[in-house]
């Protein structure tokens, strides 16, 4: 799990609980049909935008955001050195027993179009449509969660309203005014709660994984590019470290990536 996020959910959370206890009671904030006014609207609204299937495939996406998988580019950067190296020493044709130990699909999918000769304008081309659609399989997921945090404060909205329409059926008795108006201010707080906190940093989160993501992915197709033109290992290396802003490149020792982050 990524601490970060787990951390900043519930720091939020408890800080939103602590305000409120300070003053108030927490019992007092919880209103069921408020709960399914906001999350029932927010939802619904969503499947009206976007296909179901595209909706089931964003919250897969979302764990993304729950992830503790750290990409460290000075790692891609290693095991391209090494295949070069593999194919200075013993030629192209070696790379497919090397790519046995490889277990990103998409670094061994390139190395077998080098392996089976393919021309190195197609592999780029191939290599880039498929980071070009994974990135807008990314995208899709991040807009979902930005739709949905822009819906729930509207649909808290809504909420408020149905609240204000009750209690102004009720004005001939004066004591049900306040209670009234309490309830129907508790659904504009959820709904600010959720795109606030949940849904607008969840998107905020998948894109700087995308991000992440994209960027080795880029250092890949230049890197087996730079094998097929048969170019020396420590250029390669060099070139794949201008990918990498100053700072990570000092945590580069010898091309093993160590201490690198992403």
């Amino acid at each position: 799990m990524d601490l970060a996020t787990i951390i900043g959910i519930v720091v939020g959370l408890g800080f939103i609980i602590g305000g409120i206890m300070l003053n108030g009671s927490i019992s007092s904030f919880w209103d069921t049909p408020s709960i399914v006014i906001v999350l029932g609207g927010t939802i619904a609204a969503t499947l009206v935008a976007f296909p179901l299937k595209k909706v089931t495939q964003a919250f897969t996406v979302a764990r993304k955001a729950f992830s503790s998988k750290e990409m460290a580019p000075g790692d891609t950067i290693s095991k391209i050195i090494e295949l070069a190296n593999t194919a200075r020493r013993e030629g192209l044709l070696a790379l497919e027993e090397a790519c046995e130990n490889i277990d990103d699909e998409f670094l061994q999918k390139g190395s077998m179009l080098i392996v089976d000769g393919t021309d190195p304008e197609l592999v780029r081309n191939i290599l880039e449509t498929e980071l070009a659609f994974l990135e807008e399989r990314h995208s899709e997921g991040k807009n979902i969660f930005e739709t949905m945090g822009s819906l729930s404060p509207a649909f808290g909205m809504i909420g408020t309203l149905i609240g204000l329409v009750n209690m102004l059926q009720k004005l001939d008795d004066p004591k049900s005014i306040g209670p009234s108006m309490a309830v129907a201010l508790i659904t504009t707080f959820y709904g600010s709660v959720l795109a606030n906190l949940i849904f607008i940093p969840m998107a905020a989160k998948l894109k700087t994984r995308s991000k992440e993501e994209i960027l080795i992915k880029e250092i890949m197709v230049e890197g087996l590019l730079s094998i097929q033109a048969g170019e020396n290992p420590r250029i390669i290396e060099e070139k794949l470290k201008a990918f990498l802003p100053p700072k990570v490149r000092k945590g580069l020792q010898n091309g093993k990536g160590e201490g690198v982050e992403a």
